[in-house]
């Protein structure tokens, strides 16, 4: 073993999860400098180790003894990446082998997650041609793409080297035409008048008569006022939106990630949705309460959402938004009740694909809106999805950044 390998700790329990994760430390060609039960040992243990990352499988009593780690854990100078260790025990095969190659990217900081082999294959590849069916290339001419703005078609005309061949794609987005803009008036169409009165003719009369004229205009300015907007004393606040974090396979590290990188004031509360094999939510407020200095709690039916708290929300758990502000309701909406205008949607690894036509309709009425990059997701398809429309991705830091923009504390 290099003595500049990569030095990874391994906190796990002796079983299958264990051996699994060694795996993936030695397929990094990494080496474990320290591989126990976090039980057996103290936190200093892991400084000595001279570890710059530290890869944790958990379980019920290793989040037990993780919690005399925190300070050790906290340290800016390790990697920490969190595994469940059911979910690496019963992984086999296909996506056995895929998730060691997220692992290993993780661990080595990049984001090459593609199988052996693939690069070339990946590199010669580009979005100007592809090679048809029968060895021939595809070209796609950007003077060939028209939009039909009356019926929400995209006419794209592919042709291919092969004589007369000429293949029509027209692809429909329902979302996007239920909500196409109206058509723009020109500038010479544009007019102060409404049709309701007639324009009034400036006389054209003598100087004095022209400056009588101004006076009583200047008088009536004069009197005018703006509306007074500020609320009354008894007038209760404005309903505010929260930020919505969607998450499954692959996720829990990634909401980490944020939650971690959030400033410890955020004005907005933070409505998270991890979905999880047995549902124990409860765990996950564990888990992340050591990852961030704000609240994390589980959230519970009829309690209103705090700002600068994060919430973890069980599957039936959905929100009404009323002008006390948003509230938790059993077996209501979550994702289309937000108030778009003051929220935000981020589709983290494993996000369910079918929510993304909603978050893009909060998108359009103003909610900031993004997926995870590929770079470290284990499960990119609904960001992916997210991104072929035209939407933005980030990594979880970066979107920390954003909602910190957004919303200064």
């Amino acid at each position: 073993m290099s003595s500049e390998a990569l030095k990874v700790a391994l906190l796990a329990r002796e079983g299958a999860a264990r051996d699994r994760l060694r795996e993936a430390i030695e397929a990094a060609g990494a080496q474990c400098a320290l591989e126990c039960d976090p039980q057996d040992i103290v936190p200093a243990d892991v400084a000595a180790s001279g570890a710059k990352v530290v890869l944790v499988a958990l379980d019920p009593q290793v989040e037990d003894a993780l919690e005399a780690f925190d300070e050790a854990l906290a340290d800016p100078d390790l990697e920490v990446i969190y595994e469940e260790a059911s979910l690496a025990a019963a992984r086999e095969g296909w996506d056995m082998a895929r998730w060691q190659r997220h692992l290993v990217a993780k661990m080595q900081r990049h984001g090459d997650v593609l199988p052996p082999g693939t690069e070339q294959e990946a590199e010669s590849t580009t979005p100007e041609s592809a090679a048809g069916t029968d060895g021939t290339e595809l070209q796609l001419d950007d003077a060939e793409l028209s939009w039909e703005a009356d019926t929400g078609l995209a006419a794209v005309s592919v042709e291919t080297a092969g004589p007369d061949v000429v293949e029509t794609i027209n692809p429909f987005d329902p979302v996007f035409a239920e909500h196409e803009p109206e058509a723009t008036p020109r500038f010479g169409e544009l007019s102060l008048d409404d049709g309701s009165a007639p324009a009034a003719v400036m006389s054209t009369g003598t100087d004095e008569r022209f400056a009588r004229d101004i006076d009583e205009l200047e008088e009536r300015i004069a009197g005018l006022s703006l509306v007074d907007d500020s609320p009354e004393e008894d007038e209760p606040e404005q309903s505010r939106g929260a930020v919505l974090v969607l998450a499954g396979l692959g996720g829990p590290d990634a909401v980490r990630q944020l939650v971690a990188a959030l400033p410890t004031e955020f004005p907005r509360p933070i409505l998270i949705q991890q979905h999880l094999d047995g549902g124990r939510h409860d765990r996950l407020v564990a888990q992340m309460q050591r990852a961030t200095e704000l609240p994390v709690r589980l959230a519970e039916h009829d309690q209103y959402a705090m700002a600068g708290t994060v919430y973890i929300l069980p599957d039936d758990l959905g929100v009404a938004v009323n002008d006390a502000g948003v509230r938790f309701q059993a077996g209501t909406e979550l994702l289309a009740a937000l108030p778009s205008s003051d929220s935000a949607v981020l589709l983290l690894s494993g996000t369910d694909p079918s929510v993304l036509d909603t978050a893009l309709r909060h998108g359009w009425a103003g909610a900031l809106v993004a997926g995870q990059t590929a770079e470290g997701c284990y499960d990119a398809t609904a960001s992916a999805a997210l991104e072929a429309r035209g939407g933005d991705t980030a990594t979880p830091a970066e979107m920390a950044q954003r909602l910190a923009d957004r919303w200064p504390a």
